[in-house]
């Protein structure tokens, strides 16, 4: 038993030829990311702290969809959600709709110990940030060149898609990998636990590119996207709709909970026999300083690290 820690840049179609020039910046701020992470546990962070601490850092970078890289709605804006749990006390926040709001997972968390609500969106999100001081910016400073393209590739396509999807290709209405992997990009996460066995689940994401404005996915959703209790905590990534169905992130808690089984094997049952195929990944710690990141779909940006020594960065 010591401490443990996974987090996730999203699951999706990603290319097997990702070329260096845009896997590296990835792998590096995973790595970068995992540190901070690291080193926070080392110096005895309970595990709120340090999910918290990692997922504002994955929401900086423009690489990942969420906070800076958030994807676009079918009006061309922003609407970014997060939610935040507490293993030991099951206490839980979540925000929906943002616009201007820099951290959405700060603001998750401010919802869960400053109001007796659990999730609160759109205008009232964004009121309730002003009233705590937290971090804005205009809505410009979270709009990339880069998702801009995407939205336009989404709107030619008349559909709406994941962040990884890759573009169509000279009018195929088969989706192609994207060799130059300038769609790579995703929904982002971390689960902790502390050298006391405590545990906790954050998830963060601007959603799917070209989506109905007001439309929430799973990573807010507590019990889909994000869980954590006193024997696991869970942040899954890839189509909200597919996870919101299942329940993935409670299933996997439930499976430990009422079959007593461990927790890779929950992870892997939930993700492989219980979710369609290419649907979805996540990223999932026990008490016992167990660690799984189990994924259906191409591949899954993901690190984890634990104390006794192992580390691991993959796409």
């Amino acid at each position: 038993m010591g401490w443990a820690i996974a987090l996730h840049g999203g699951a999706g179609d990603i290319p097997l030829s990702l070329p260096l020039e845009s896997r590296q910046p990835r792998e590096e701020a995973l790595r970068r990311c995992l540190q901070i992470g690291v080193e926070a546990l080392k110096a005895k962070k309970p595990s709120l702290d340090v999910v918290e601490l990692v997922v504002r850092e994955l929401e900086n970078i423009p690489q990942f969809n969420a906070g800076k890289g958030s994807v676009l709605t079918n009006k061309g804006t922003v609407e970014m959600e997060a939610s935040i749990m507490d293993g030991s006390t099951k206490n839980c926040g979540a925000v929906s709709g943002l616009k201007t709001v820099v951290n959405a997972v700060s603001l998750a968390r401010l919802v869960m110990e400053k109001t007796p609500h659990v999730y609160l969106a759109f205008d009232g999100a964004e009121e309730f940030a002003k009233e705590q001081g937290i971090e804005t910016a205009d809505s410009s400073h979270f709009i990339t060149a880069e998702n801009v393209e995407r939205l336009k590739q989404a709107n030619e396509a008349h559909r709406v898609q994941l962040d990884y999807t890759q573009p169509l290709q000279n009018g195929s209405k088969e989706e192609r990998p994207n060799a130059n992997g300038d769609v790579q990009l995703g929904t982002v996460g971390c689960v902790s636990v502390d050298s006391y066995g405590n545990l906790a689940a954050a998830t963060s994401t601007g959603g799917l590119v070209n989506k109905r404005v007001g439309r929430i996915g799973d990573s807010p959703i507590i019990g889909a996207g994000t869980y954590a209790s006193e024997l696991c905590a869970v942040s899954c990534t890839g189509k909200g709709e597919a996870i919101l169905c299942a329940t993935v992130a409670r299933d996997v808690a439930a499976m430990m909970e009422f079959k007593g089984v461990p927790l890779e094997e929950a992870a892997s049952y939930v993700i492989h026999e219980c979710m369609p195929k290419g649907t979805a990944g996540l990223v999932a710690v026990s008490a016992a300083g167990e660690v799984a990141m189990p994924y259906n779909t191409t591949g899954m940006f993901r690190a984890c690290a634990t104390e006794d020594g192992y580390s691991e960065v993959a796409i």
